[in-house]
């Protein structure tokens, strides 16, 4: 796994030594083609950010800040390890250590992201908590994203993606062993 492109492209990132399921380079590489200047100047939150690759390649790519929220302390540490492999330590970010939704529901900026990332765990079996329904259920995610912003999800392909009266997808492909969604809140009618 490396950083595709940018003033970082072509670095290796670090992956931390836990269940993690990274973004493949083939996956980062569309999503970003898919996103194009709209990452440039933008602000970004990498949820469940594991190495932080994705946070990682909008910086490099030239966005104007990054959030990752990653709740394993040790994957937290490897995103600033891999800030620092990748020369973009010195770029606007924050590494939060908490869990998704409480960073989100008790997030106090006003100021919205432009784009959104979240590659949540899939649930492997019966009970297995199903974090894609909870995203697309939770008003603070959309309270975090800018009017005109995109919240791109990474998901099990197949899986039907609960959009409800809340969001629209703008676009679906699926890549191997991953499914991803372009998304953007509904306009109330």
């Amino acid at each position: 796994m490396r950083v595709v492109a940018g003033k970082s492209g072509g670095i290796p990132l670090k992956v931390p030594k836990t269940e993690l399921r990274p973004t493949m380079d083939m996956v980062k590489s569309a999503i970003f083609s898919s996103l194009g200047d709209q990452v440039v100047g933008a602000r970004v939150l990498d949820l469940f950010a594991g190495s932080g690759a994705l946070g990682i390649e909008a910086l490099s790519r030239g966005a104007a800040w990054a959030s990752f929220v990653e709740k394993d302390r040790r994957a937290a540490q490897v995103i600033e390890e891999n800030l620092e492999k990748t020369r973009l330590a010195g770029e606007p970010h924050e590494v939060r250590v908490s869990d998704v939704f409480s960073f989100l529901d008790r997030r106090d900026s006003t100021q919205g992201y432009d784009v959104i990332f979240a590659d949540p765990p899939y649930a492997g079996g019966s009970g297995e908590r199903d974090f894609t329904p909870e995203l697309l259920a939770s008003a603070g995610l959309r309270n975090a994203l800018a009017a005109g912003g995109v919240f791109v999800l990474e998901f099990r392909p197949g899986d039907r993606l609960p959009l409800g009266n809340a969001w629209e997808c703008v676009k679906q492909k699926r890549y191997g062993g991953t499914e991803v969604a372009w998304l953007r809140v509904r306009e109330a009618e």
